[in-house]
């Protein structure tokens, strides 16, 4: 299932912000990406009308089953990522936003491929 990359990388943050506090809500993925509380907000209600999570009557954010793949996938990819293009000699910070920029648009043929060959090297 393809979704936008704005979605991915929200479902991503949420994600990251589960492991990291256990509990999320929009204010913090607000403070995470940086972006306005009206866009988050409004991204919310667009990821919990399409399924990909859920929120309680306080406010935290839970990943449905196919926002967690969504999101544990596109994580997957980050982390992977990042560790390549460090390991080629890039730094942390611009292997981390080359990371996010390609996460989205590399194709899971590549990505396979690219895993078993770093594995065999």
């Amino acid at each position: 299932m393809k979704i936008l990359e704005s979605a991915e990388n929200y479902l991503e943050s949420i994600l990251i912000l589960r492991n990291e506090k256990g509990r999320v809500r929009s204010i913090d993925i607000v403070n995470h990406l940086g972006f306005s509380k009206p866009s988050v907000s409004i991204a919310m209600k667009q990821l919990e009308e399409n399924g990909y999570i859920t929120r309680d009557e306080d406010g935290h954010i839970f990943l449905t089953d196919t926002g967690k793949k969504i999101a544990e996938e596109t994580y997957e990819r980050h982390v992977f990522l990042t560790d390549l293009f460090t390991r080629c000699g890039v730094s942390e910070e611009t292997a981390r936003e080359d990371a996010c920029k390609i996460e989205h648009h590399l194709s899971d043929e590549t990505f396979e491929c690219l895993k078993k060959h770093l594995a065999n090297i």
